[in-house]
């Protein structure tokens, strides 16, 4: 958790050119820590995490996994429990680390497998974005290499079975059911036994159960009830399938909360939330011929305001922009960001360091931030020729390219963000450490940061 950001309210986020006033310095303590081990147990694959994402609200928080779980998590500090009298005697505003608790947890994806390609397709969960929310509902998008979902999250009361005529735990005495009995998920009667008894989640009838003489004196019909208990129920409201051959590497959601984009290798394909069956094709960089290829998209975001812009970048080091008013397949961009290369410094890693593997919009709109193996960059969207910021976060490990290139590790893929008064920029690293720079003119704030109980100790 980070504190002492500045006072500027969120949503304002564009870096103010002329602004040079120091920022106020960040105070950085745990706060809290979910999923964690016990001493000596093993990771499992499953398990690890490989998405995450705050609804703008910061109120939620979901995390899909490998095992293409996602977990959603609430925030429960927002709310003072405080009485309106304990309030207006309250001189001072008590200030709250933001704490969140666990809300529910669903399996979004299943390993499949292609049989026309002979391909497996795992369940690992590559994005997930928050939707608009409608009638206390959350609505969010998942997806995996292949295949988005839409995911809808209610609150729903939960209904009680009672005034059963045999008692599930009865050894032989044919007692009357006393407990409560709940209902499978779908809201169905309880399913029967081979024996015709009713099977519950905790206990079932004996098998040495037999009938009083005489039977039972009378029968009733149970009554269903609700109770106070209230519970979350996740359930798949569409599936936007078989519309890449590719993997997907982003989603992004559209100002208009009715459309959204997703993006592969060579292409971005625009959805309409409500539509499953049906896709446009908005972006085709694949050549007539494959051995002419000479770059692949690696990252696609919409403006965060304006619904017909979207940029999206690619291995080579560009983002380009495109307006999807001008035609309906964007083959054409209407601005490209791309730093030149000075003469005579090109290598063999030039081009593999170069590639950009996560872009964000700043909420002001008027820039744009990227990340690639070596830095951050800051584009203002009104210059194409150079960044106005780089912000060096692995410069260390530049005489380290060949061994990073012979076990892989060159190709690893960080993500970048905004502050919420886009003040600060963000991004991760190895061993725990993400890096905070400043992002204001003149601002020489650049603070690593360590993930873990006790951060740079």
């Amino acid at each position: 958790m980070i504190s002492g950001a500045s006072g500027v309210p969120a949503g304002v986020g564009a870096p103010d050119a002329t602004s040079s006033a120091p920022l106020p310095a960040l105070e950085w303590k745990f706060s809290q820590v979910f999923g964690e081990r016990a001493i000596g147990e093993e990771v499992q694959e499953v398990d690890i995490i490989s998405a995450i994402e705050f609804d703008k609200t910061g109120e939620h928080l979901a995390t899909g996994d490998r095992g293409g779980r996602v977990v959603l998590f609430e925030r429960t500090d927002g709310r003072d429990q405080r009485t309106r009298r304990e309030l207006e005697k309250a001189n001072t505003v008590v200030s709250r680390h933001p704490e969140y608790r666990y809300s529910t947890e669903f399996q979004s994806h299943e390993p499949e497998f292609d049989y026309l390609k002979s391909l497996e397709i795992e369940e690992k969960i590559n994005k997930i974005r928050w939707c608009q929310t409608a009638n206390a509902a959350q609505f969010l998008l998942s997806t995996n290499d292949k295949t988005i979902k839409l995911w809808k999250v209610t609150e729903k009361k939960v209904k009680q079975v009672k005034n059963l005529n045999v008692d599930p735990g009865a050894r032989g005495n044919g007692s009357l059911l006393t407990n409560s009995m709940l209902l499978n998920p779908k809201g169905l009667a309880p399913r029967l036994s081979s024996n015709g008894g009713p099977v519950t989640r905790s206990s079932v009838i004996s098998q040495d159960f037999v009938f009083p003489p005489g039977g039972i004196p009378s029968l009733h019909l149970p009554s269903v009830v609700w109770s106070n208990e209230m519970t979350l129920v996740a359930r798949c409201r569409r599936v936007y399938a078989n519309a890449h051959a590719y993997h997907i590497n982003s989603i992004s959601n559209n100002s208009d909360f009715e459309t959204y984009i997703s993006a592969d290798d060579l292409r971005i394909n625009l959805w309409n939330l409500e539509v499953s069956d049906q896709s446009f094709n908005i972006v085709d960089i694949k050549p007539t011929n494959m051995e002419d290829l000479t770059e692949v998209i690696t990252s696609a975001e919409f403006h965060p305001t304006h619904c017909n812009v979207l940029a999206y970048s690619s291995s080579k080091g560009s983002i380009r922009l495109i307006d999807m008013r001008q035609s309906a397949l964007c083959d054409r961009h209407s601005k490209v960001f791309e730093e030149t290369d000075p003469s005579g410094s090109r290598s063999f890693f030039t081009e593999i360091i170069a590639s950009i593997s996560d872009i964000k919009f700043a909420r002001g709109d008027r820039y744009i931030l990227s990340r690639d193996y070596m830095s951050l960059k800051l584009w203002d969207v009104n210059m194409e020729s150079a960044p106005v910021a780089t912000f060096k976060v692995h410069e260390h490990l530049r005489p380290k390219l060949c061994d990073l290139y012979e076990n892989d590790s060159i190709f690893d893929k960080f993500e970048c963000c905004f502050s919420g008064d886009g003040m600060r920029v963000a991004t991760g690293s190895y061993s725990n450490l993400f890096r905070v720079f400043g992002a204001t003119s003149g601002s020489e704030e650049a603070s690593t940061l360590e993930a873990s109980k006790t951060p740079n100790s």
